[in-house]
């Protein structure tokens, strides 16, 4: 397919190996055979492709603020501290700084 023109992406963390070797040694060949790799996050903010498309908005915001690690905090950071909106997480007391002994 590369050698007809077309652009050819693989979803590198969404793939696998019989071992972690294996798995590097397969995703090398394919870089070098000119496949790109992405991770499964950027493929679903390209499929939202624009924040304005309300219909899928919500599902894609869930998503990755679920599994998306410090982009998902950065989306409650965003929502609570921009929009106020109330926090997801519910979190304990603030506990009173412990100074250590000099």
């Amino acid at each position: 397919m590369h050698d007809a023109g077309y652009e050819i992406y693989m979803v590198a963390d969404a793939s696998g190996g019989t071992s972690l070797a294996a798995h590097d040694y397969a995703m090398q060949r394919m870089v070098q055979a000119g496949v790109v790799p992405v991770t499964w996050q950027q493929v679903l903010l390209e499929w939202q492709r624009d924040w304005k498309n309300r219909d899928t908005y919500d599902a894609v915001m869930a998503v990755a603020k679920e599994h998306s690690g410090a982009y998902g905090m950065g989306i409650d950071y965003a929502y609570t501290m921009v929009h106020k909106a109330e926090e997801r997480v519910k979190h304990g007391p603030t506990l009173a700084p412990v100074h250590a002994d000099i």
